[in-house]
């Protein structure tokens, strides 16, 4: 018997992300000791979870220092937590890079380096390249978040403005064994874009980085300019004898999360369609096209009948133009609600597996054949909030927030579109 939609779709996202726990899957990824020492070091909002789950499972002496966000703390009792914020890094982030660039001094061939790697590293490690200073950082951060512009690019500007990403630290923990455990939350789990890639090799450029800063009008400071143009800021490339002894293994991914979900659709009897793990663009746009899947779906049939649920994965954007409060997720899914028109036996949830859509402490929604009219009903205009980039607002006012707390992973974007 298929569950109330709410209860199925929230069963969708829950699989979702316990499927993603560092719990479930570090262990199968542990090397062997080595005769030096164990040396942890990592960034990212899953990066304490994933200490924990390493420190249960390893057999010998290890220590080490790694960085989560504000509230993602977990106990550890050989490896140290730090915290910082994000999505606009803080000092705490700065001291934090400086003390995990310590931690790998002096090693040599015999020692090995575990590093913890998953979303939310880049902000987290914001240790500027030389003549960059920590504002500057915060400014182009914020000009990013808010230009459209794509989490590839994002990240290549932030490794080229940085002392310690883009391989710099496999190459400060040279000649020891390098291990990289990755969560992925980016389209394509390429290595290099989780995190901003702090330890493996960078084949983008500073020319590649001033293009995106061109692209979408990102004024930079006169320090950061003269990084790029200069060529010093200059990322560690594939090749380099200093990542030689680089292995990286990712751990968890938007896929396993989006097949977590489809069992779950199974079990209720729902036909589950991946769409896709690494769907990127405007969220606004993305929602019409989906949009237009689901209207297809339930008219004709095509490419499954319903009962079926539509499945996504990937990381959307979202130029900012009003001031309202929202994020992708919700921008999304406001957008698709819209586009759906009260279409009926039409339900979707949309939300970050991180806990946390856009920069507040919500990870998402939940919308219904009704949504439009519960939002006219209660003298609010679904155009004019979509417009105001205030998916938040629409949604807290509705009742059909998504609050989840932290989840201590991140895979991204989770996106479900159920027809009944």
């Amino acid at each position: 018997m298929i569950a109330a939609p709410r209860e199925l779709l929230g069963a969708m996202f829950t699989a979702a992300v316990n499927a993603a726990q560092p719990s479930l899957t570090i262990a199968k990824y542990l090397p062997a000791a080595p005769k030096g020492r164990t040396i942890v070091i990592g960034a990212g909002k899953a990066s304490a979870a994933m200490a924990q789950a390493l420190e249960q499972h390893w057999p010998g002496k290890i220590e080490g220092v790694v960085v989560t966000r504000y509230g993602y703390a977990v106990p550890c009792e050989r490896i140290e937590i730090l915290e910082a914020a994000h999505p606009v890094p803080d000092a705490a982030g700065r001291v934090a890079a400086e003390r995990i660039l310590a931690a790998v001094q002096g090693l040599t061939g015999d020692d090995l380096v575990i590093c913890l790697i998953s979303g939310g590293g880049s902000s987290l490690l914001p240790l500027p390249g030389e003549g960059v200073t920590l504002e500057d950082k915060q400014a182009i951060n914020r000009a990013l978040l808010s230009s459209g512009a794509t989490i590839t690019e994002m990240n290549c500007v932030r490794r080229h403005l940085s002392a310690i990403k883009g391989g710099r630290l496999a190459a400060a923990c040279y000649p020891a064994r390098v291990v990289n455990l990755l969560i992925s939350d980016v389209p394509g789990d390429h290595p290099a874009d989780i995190a901003s890639g702090p330890t493996v090799g960078d084949a983008t450029t500073c020319a590649d980085a001033l293009a995106i800063a061109r692209r979408y009008g990102i004024e930079l400071p006169a320090g950061a300019r003269r990084l790029l143009e200069s060529g010093d800021g200059e990322t560690i490339k594939p090749g380099d004898r200093r990542l030689e002894n680089v292995t990286t293994h990712i751990i968890a991914s938007p896929q396993m999360a989006l097949e977590a979900a489809a069992a779950v659709a199974n079990e209720a009897g729902v036909m589950p369609v991946i769409l896709g793990d690494s769907i990127e663009g405007e969220a606004r746009e993305v929602a019409r096209v989906m949009a237009g899947i689901a209207l297809q779906v339930q008219r004709h049939s095509q490419p499954v009948a319903p009962p079926c649920v539509l499945l996504s994965g990937g990381e959307t954007t979202v130029t900012v133009r009003g001031n309202g409060r929202g994020g992708r997720n919700v921008e999304f899914l406001l957008a698709l609600a819209v586009a759906l028109d009260g279409a009926p036996n039409l339900y979707a949830v949309a939300a970050d597996t991180d806990g946390v859509d856009g920069a507040e402490e919500v990870a998402g929604a939940f919308i219904g054949p009704d949504t439009l009219a519960r939002a006219w009903a209660n003298g609010i205009r679904p155009r004019d909030s979509l417009d105001n980039n205030d998916g938040h607002g629409f949604f807290g006012a509705l009742g059909d927030a998504l609050i989840t707390g932290p989840t201590l992973t991140n895979v991204n974007d989770f996106r479900a579109i159920l027809l009944l």
